[in-house]
């Protein structure tokens, strides 16, 4: 097996010439730069990673915090992530919240205590408790999906977003608009979306009805029980609700099929969030692409690059609405 002692021995230097050259650090002449390089193609010597990392304190390791491993839109994110940190030549250990907060406080530390180089927290909140455990990490840390004051984020434009489908709603005829929420711990999601349709709702002046405004997990079954309940304690029905994602409007849709409403002559639906069931309901659901995968590749390559030099950074990504049949007459 060829070390680096034989490089330096066939590229007559020294062995801290071959590790600056290999660690592109401190001063090495041209000429001295060429013959190593040449003799590392010529033997094709692999530096060890392992020996690398330790001279470098680094592992070569990101921690990753997804609030679920397994649904579309974490795994979107994921593989933007992994597209970046992959050509960089860094390794994802993946953890989950399972939307708890706590267990979020609990997977930073012990991610942090793994010796991960940094971590993308894909945030479920911003509330005191969390803000307060970020502070204490000693790893750069990049919030992906929420605006964290004080730290690295790549989020959306949740507010903007949920003005233009509502508005997008109103335009296409519908005046009744329900709505359905998550709470608001989580500010992205249960906070600027509602502000969002709220905002839109007074701008046109719509009523809106208590009743129809519902708070429910992010599930299709809490979507399906939050139309229900909508509908139960009034004897007049709304001809659209705005979910704040996908999974909610998909089962809000089905429990109004259930009734023996029609879709979208009698009510229409919209989501966030463009997953790959919103197009192969029936029918298709209107809803806002978020471009995960893009926002992945954003919070990796600004991670890496708080590696180089700490830097609180922020970038808002854009979204596009996509017109489905949902909402047309």
């Amino acid at each position: 097996m060829v070390t680096i002692n034989d490089i330096a021995d066939k590229a007559g230097v020294s062995r801290t010439t071959v590790s600056r050259v290999l660690n592109e650090s401190g001063y090495v002449s041209e000429d001295a730069r060429k013959r190593v390089l040449r003799i590392i193609e010529e033997t094709g010597y692999r530096p060890s990673e392992q020996a690398k990392s330790l001279r470098l304190k680094r592992t070569k390791v990101i921690g990753v915090v997804l609030p679920k491993l397994f649904t579309e839109t974490s795994s979107r994110m994921a593989n933007g992530l992994d597209d970046v940190f992959q050509q960089n030549g860094y390794q994802m250990l993946l953890a989950s919240s399972n939307l708890d907060h706590e267990q979020e406080r609990r997977q930073l530390q012990l991610l942090e205590s793994r010796r991960v180089d940094g971590i993308i927290l894909t945030a479920t909140n911003r509330d005191d408790e969390l803000l307060h455990t970020l502070r204490d990490i000693r790893v750069p840390v990049v919030a992906l999906g929420q605006d964290l004051p004080e730290v690295s984020s790549v989020y959306f434009d949740d507010y903007h977003a949920a003005v233009e489908l509502a508005e997008h709603m109103v335009q296409s005829g519908r005046s009744r608009i329900g709505f359905i929420g998550v709470d608001e711990s989580d500010y992205a999601v249960g906070v600027l979306r509602r502000q969002g349709f709220l905002d839109t709702m007074n701008k046109h002046g719509l009523e809106v009805r208590p009743e129809w405004m519902q708070t429910a997990d992010f599930t299709i079954e809490c979507g399906r029980a939050a139309f229900e309940q909508m509908t139960t304690s009034t004897t007049e029905l709304p001809d659209a609700v705005l979910a704040v994602t996908d999974r909610l409007a998909v089962g809000a849709m089905q429990a109004a099929k259930e009734k023996g409403l029609q879709v979208p002559q009698d009510i229409g639906f919209a989501g966030i969030g463009a997953t790959d069931m919103s197009q192969y309901v029936t029918p298709a659901l209107t809803t806002v692409d978020y471009k995960y995968e893009e926002a992945g590749r954003e919070a990796a390559a600004m991670l890496l690059r708080s590696l180089k030099q700490p830097n609180v950074e922020k970038s808002r990504m854009g979204y596009g609405l996509l017109k489905r049949d949902s909402l047309s007459y």
